[in-house]
């Protein structure tokens, strides 16, 4: 039995899709852009203030389906830029101290022309 995610705290979906999927115990998390839920809007500045609110997003999806971020096995990291790599990644790591699986790639466009995009597969307990 698939079980839908659904809260108010993290963006609504842009498209057909979900914001995240329960199935066989596992949370298929989408993948979260700097949306700011409150206004709808991209969070402005660099890779850092752009990271810090996708994390945010993530979190409340992981938290509506009764996980957390040390519940995370794997994630998918997209980067408009590679250069950013560094600065994502400080951002990142006080989140994902689990160290989780993870890939981590550049893309040539994001929705919205963001600078980053995360999504997680976490275990819930």
């Amino acid at each position: 039995m698939l079980k839908k995610v659904a809260t108010s705290k993290a963006p609504a979906a842009i498209g057909p899709y979900s914001q995240g999927i329960i199935a066989n115990g596992f949370l298929f998390a989408s993948g979260q852009i700097p949306i700011i839920p409150a206004t709808g809007e991209i969070a402005q500045g660099d890779i850092t203030v752009q990271a810090q609110q996708v994390m945010e997003n993530v979190g409340e999806i992981l938290k509506e389906a009764g996980a957390d971020y040390e519940d995370v096995v794997k994630t998918t990291c997209f980067l408009a830029d590679m250069a950013d790599f560094a600065a994502f990644n400080s951002v990142y790591e006080k989140y994902f101290t689990g160290k989780p699986a993870r890939s981590c790639v550049a893309v040539k466009e994001l929705p919205k022309k963001v600078l980053c995009e995360v999504e997680v597969t976490a275990v819930i307990k």
